[in-house]
Parts: C-alpha cells; structure tokens; sequence
C-alpha cells in the first residue's frame, strides 16, 4: 500500500523551509519594509507571489482541480528535479523509466546520483507492465513515464499506466505534455483513485509559450506540498505569472494553434510517405513525428545546409535512422517538404 512518509526523505520530511516575506504577510495596500527591496521602480521592484495564488486559480479552473493540488515550476525540468531530491536517496535509492522517452528524466538522476533503470517499451512502442514491474525492488522509489511519449509520438495505453500505478509503492510520474495535440482525457480525471501518480504539464507546446517558462505539476495535495516546501522561494518570475495568467483567457487562440498544427501534420505525414528515402513514419499523437530515414546522416546534414533543423534521435534505443521533426507553420512545413524532394531528386534511393 503507498504511504507517501514511507517513501519521503527523513531530512525533508523534519525540513523547515524558507519563509519568505511575501508568503508571510501579502497586501496590496501595504507598506512593505520587510523584505529589502528597492522602494522604486514599481511593480517590478517587489518578489513575485512565491506561491502564485492568482495563476494557480485560473489554471486550476481550467484544470478542473483544486490549487492545492498544483506545484508550478520553472518548466517540468524544476518538478522532475525536485522530485529526485525529495524522494530519492543519492547512491542508494533509484527510479525507473521507460526506454526511449524524454532526456530530462535521465539528466536530473545523475545529477542527483540516482540510479535510473531504462525498460524497453514494446515493438511498437507501448509500455512492458509486467517488466517494468518486475524491474522495481525495495529501493524504487519512482518511475516516469511519457503520454504522448517523447521521441515516439504516441500515446500510451491508459489502462497499462493505471494498472502500473495500483501496483507499485512509490509515485508514477507522467508527462503529459503533449496531451492537447492527442485528443485523449488527461490521466488527470484518475488522481483521486491514484495517490501516488504525478502528473506535469507544460505551456511551452501547445500554449506556445516556451521562452515564458513555466511547467505545471498536478498531485495530491500531500505531495504537492512537499514540492513547495523544497522548491526555492521566488522560483516563477512576476513576468511569467502575468504573461500565462493572461494568456489562459486566450483558449480559443490555443485551440486553433492544436487544429492547425493536426492539419499540418497529416499534410507532411502525406508528403512523405511518397519518399523513398523514407523507411518508417511512426504514429504520432504530438505535435511531431519520428520518422526513419534510408540515409538519415546525409539528410540531416543537408537540412542544416538549407538551414532547417531537425532533431536527430538515432542514438535513442530502438530510433535507430530516425530525424524528430517539429510540425510549424504551413510556410515552413511546404519549405521543408520541397527541399526533402530536392534530395530525392538528386540523390534517387
């Protein structure tokens, strides 16, 4: 059964975190002495809500949660982090992954020294449950998953992330960034069944906001607070609060942004499934699709030449040959395609 103290580090569980002015004492008609601040150059001159009421509210409404059940960081990168230095013990403890997924989880368990067991997905690239579970031991204390997966594109099966949720002790953790180019329900309609699962989402994809920064992570409310216990008081930027809050009452704005992006995907899709030098476009349910290429060196380095970049991801298990290709505008996806079939003409397969 989960216990989240039983899975917490002891010296976060005793930590008594920083108390910051602004978290202490808010006021708008105040007059704030409190906190060293510069008295001018208003409003830039005050700390930001370290707890982000205001946006915290608004996406929470659009969530259909609780804000007590959101952590907001520098994007998702900040909640995987903090997840490793809350729950993982280093050199002793570890997490899993599944194998190919998103860099980042492998990044943030060495710099923490958590060991990270890499499980190979399927064939066609789904989650191996039972090994994944088999692969757990007494000092498992977190496994990350991808829906839709990064690099492959697709979603997982729902019903194999739940059954992995009810059968291990420590938490599931799911990014779901790319969830609103898939036309699936988030897994967030399970959190009340699932204590344990962890769930992030970010404003850099869909919401095109990735300069603004600004990753969500949407738990119980145990551990959420231990998220905001860790993190560093003033960790998102007055900006970053502002530009987002704003930005959420644009909805229609971010709903033709996906229905565009679906568009331009099938229309490339289409393009080049016709090109020999295409081996394999696997199916993608993100706003990008992994494609494997005969000659994938030659075209990447042809693509750069004509200044277009594409990410190489043959050196991730089982993407071997394959180019990860953003979709972008209807001008840029038709560019690329007409200099994929320059190639094709000068460099028959």
């Amino acid at each position: 059964m989960f216990h989240l103290e039983d899975i917490t580090r002891k010296n976060i569980l005793s930590l008594v975190p920083y108390s910051s002015a602004r978290s202490e004492y808010s006021s708008e008609d105040a007059i704030l002495l409190d906190a060293n601040e510069n008295p001018y150059n208003h409003p830039y001159n005050r700390y930001p809500d370290p707890m982000q009421h205001r946006l915290k509210e608004h996406i929470a409404l659009m969530l259909g949660i609780r804000t007590s059940q959101l952590f907001l960081g520098n994007g998702s990168d900040e909640a995987i982090d903090l997840l490793f230095r809350a729950f993982c013990e280093p050199a002793r403890q570890n997490a899993l992954s599944a194998d190919p997924s998103y860099g980042m989880f492998e990044v943030c368990a060495k710099i923490n020294d958590v060991h990270l067991k890499k499980i190979s997905l399927t064939h066609d690239f789904q989650l191996d449950t039972e090994e994944m579970l088999r692969a757990v031991d007494g000092e498992t204390r977190l496994i990350f998953l991808c829906s839709p997966n990064n690099p492959t594109g697709n979603l997982m099966n729902r019903d194999s992330i739940v059954h992995i949720a009810l059968n291990f002790n420590g938490l599931v953790v799911l990014d779901e960034a790319y969830i609103d180019f898939a036309g699936a329900e988030s897994l967030v309609t399970s959190l009340e069944i699932l204590p344990n699962l962890v769930i992030m989402r970010t404003f850099s994809k869909a919401w095109g906001m990735a300069g603004v920064r600004l990753g969500v992570a949407i738990a119980g409310e145990k551990i959420i607070d231990i998220l905001n216990k860790i993190k560093y008081p003033y960790n998102i930027s007055m900006m970053t609060q502002q530009i987002v809050d704003r930005m959420l009452d644009k909805k229609d704005q971010h709903d033709r942004w996906v229905k565009a992006i679906i568009k331009e995907k099938k229309k490339l899709v289409a393009a080049l499934q016709i090109m020999n030098h295409v081996q394999k476009i696997y199916p993608s349910d993100a706003n990008f699709i992994l494609v494997r290429f005969r000659d994938h060196v030659n075209i990447l380095q042809y693509l750069i030449n004509e200044k277009i970049v594409v990410r190489n991801r043959s050196n991730f298990h089982m993407c071997e040959g394959c180019l990860r290709i953003t979709i972008g505008t209807e001008k840029e996806n038709d560019l690329l395609i007409d200099k994929l079939m320059a190639f094709e003409q000068n460099n028959k397969a």
